[in-house]
């Protein structure tokens, strides 16, 4: 992965390839400029999706019509017209488009799972001739990133998605009690028995010292649930065995079973099933009833404000640290990462103007333009000073800036523009607490980017295939069913256990075109295990954003 910065190409190089003054429209709307005597370019009409979230202040336009539409139309090389789609359940309105031939020329979508189906059925644009005949920035982009050729390339060997690259986090963790070990007598828990240990003396010793039995040792509702599930590798089903990928049924019979005995002795709280988004669990942590917490945040800040600073408030005394995930019978994991290579747009087949499409995305991709749809206007939004962007007023900047440019910014491509800026001592300069949030931040990385230790799941989940429609059908269910026997086991005391649940998740698996699933996945693999991004091309990106980021952190810090 290349370090060097996209190029800030002037408007008219991005734009050489497209119509001047004199052609045809070929049937398509559009304006011109220039002056007489002049070549001038002819800046077609497109259309392009943005996610309505519905977090736009009135005063400010809609998502489709506000300032900073106006601004990309006034700048950009293409007159572009905004389609809004629902951020919630989106699937259904980019179906209705595409159905009634009314599809976005450019569609920005996150989920890989409303992008395939459009690809199935041909209703996708390659775009590889697209690129090198139109292109300048994204083509750049590639030969420096290869990568982003190998998530985008489907199964024809074409290349279909636009993508980005991510600065690399850590997105899950767990957070403990140090004042509770330390009160105990107790060590940071460095396998699943000393993870079960320590739970049961935080749920039977009374650790926050009220003389009452209403602690729970460990949280396992909510987004900490696959966090728990990774201790085990059990976050998947799928699992490479003699270089074959198959279904593994072990590891997740040995995390319920973990859960089970957990459950048996109230170590954890008996109405998980019912905190499905686990805010019970968050406030039962912030209350300082729980002592093993795990999370799902890759924001070091907003995990400090919303977790350890409202424990603090209930209990000034708690001290917290990270742990990483205890070692199981299957090994010590990695957990959840950010997406290095997260493709965002596609081409509808229908697109009138494709060269135009792309002209516009080599605007976007720009630094300035990135920089200007992220920051606003300077002196009135950032002031900057070298590579430090500070905000003005924080207010400001969300009601004009970030609430309406967010989905504007889906092609930005964080890990090549990381700099000394973007460490938080520097990024939140007049904030008292900076020392603080680079500190904790610094703890975050060192505790779960640790490459040593092999990822629980073939590859981010945005980078696994997609099934055919019947079997990906068969699939859910079938999960539907089986999720419900293993928390049956769970909870079904001597009556019902987890082997139980599983010789009955097996015979539901078997019933559910199960083997035909396996041999898809399988057969999946043994072709596609050379070219698709699987986890050594995530941890080779990590690698090298590692090194970047203890060059930066050393000049910054010493």
């Amino acid at each position: 992965m290349s370090r060097r910065k996209l190029m800030n190409a002037p408007l008219a190089l991005l734009v050489s390839a497209a119509l001047v003054a004199g052609c045809s429209d070929n049937g398509g709307g559009g304006s011109t400029s220039g002056t007489d005597g002049e070549q001038s370019v002819k800046k077609q009409d497109i259309t392009v999706s943005i996610y309505d979230r519905g977090n736009i202040s009135q005063d400010e336009g809609t998502i489709e019509n506000n300032r900073w539409t106006k601004w990309i139309n006034e700048n950009g090389p293409s007159n572009v017209k905004f389609v809004a789609i629902p951020r919630t359940n989106s699937s259904e309105k980019i179906n209705v488009l595409f159905a009634s031939g009314s599809a976005p020329d450019l569609l920005f979508e996150y989920a890989p799972t409303n992008r395939n189906p459009l690809y199935d059925q041909k209703q996708l644009m390659p775009i590889d001739e697209l690129i090198e005949e139109h292109s300048v920035g994204y083509k750049k982009l590639l030969e420096e990133n290869p990568l982003l050729r190998k998530a985008g390339t489907k199964s024809d060997g074409k290349l279909y998605e636009f993508g980005r690259i991510n600065w690399v986090e850590p997105q899950r963790g767990i957070l403990i009690r140090v004042d509770w070990l330390e009160k105990l007598g107790l060590e940071i828990p460095k396998t699943t028995d000393d993870l079960y240990t320590v739970a049961k003396a935080f749920a039977e010793q009374d650790p926050d010292g009220n003389g009452q039995k209403d602690t729970y040792g460990v949280s396992i509702s909510g987004r900490g649930e696959i966090t728990m599930k990774q201790i085990f590798g059990a976050s998947t089903k799928w699992v490479v065995q003699d270089d074959e990928l198959v279904i593994d049924w072990d590891r997740r019979q040995a995390y319920f079973s973990f859960i089970k005995q957990l459950y048996d002795e109230g170590i954890i709280d008996r109405d998980f099933i019912n905190d499905e988004n686990g805010a019970k669990a968050q406030q039962d942590f912030v209350n300082g009833k729980v002592g093993i917490y795990p999370f799902q945040e890759g924001n070091t800040v907003n995990l400090i404000k919303n977790f350890v600073d409202p424990l603090k408030q209930n209990v000034p005394d708690a001290e917290l640290t990270f742990i990483p995930l205890p070692e199981s019978e299957f090994g010590a994991f990695t957990p959840t990462l950010t997406n290095p290579v997260q493709m965002t747009a596609v081409i509808a087949a229908t697109a009138k103007h494709p060269e135009s499409v792309m002209h516009y995305i080599d605007f976007l991709i720009q630094e300035d333009t990135m920089e200007r749809l992220a920051y606003g206007d300077e002196g009135t939004h950032y002031q900057k000073n070298g590579e430090v962007i500070e905000i003005i007023d924080a207010d400001k900047h969300k009601k004009e800036v970030e609430d309406i440019t967010l989905d504007m910014r889906m092609l930005q491509n964080s890990g090549l523009t990381f700099n000394k800026g973007s460490l938080p001592i520097l990024k939140f300069n007049s904030d008292p607490r900076k020392e603080e949030y680079q500190e904790m931040y610094d703890l975050q990385r060192a505790t779960y980017l640790t490459l040593d230790k092999p990822y629980p799941e073939l590859t981010i989940s945005e980078h696994m295939p997609a099934m055919p429609k019947d079997l990906a059908t068969s699939d859910s269910n079938a999960e539907k069913s089986i999720s419900d026997l293993w928390m049956k086991g769970v909870v079904g005391g001597t009556k019902y256990g987890i082997d139980q649940a599983l010789a009955e998740a097996q015979g539901i698996w078997e019933k559910s075109d199960g083997a035909k699933i396996e041999a898809w996945y399988k057969d999946w693999y043994a072709e596609n295990k050379d070219n698709a991004l699987l986890a050594e091309d995530i941890y080779a990106m990590v690698a090298e954003q590692l090194e970047v980021y203890e060059a930066l952190r050393q000049e910054v810090l010493n």
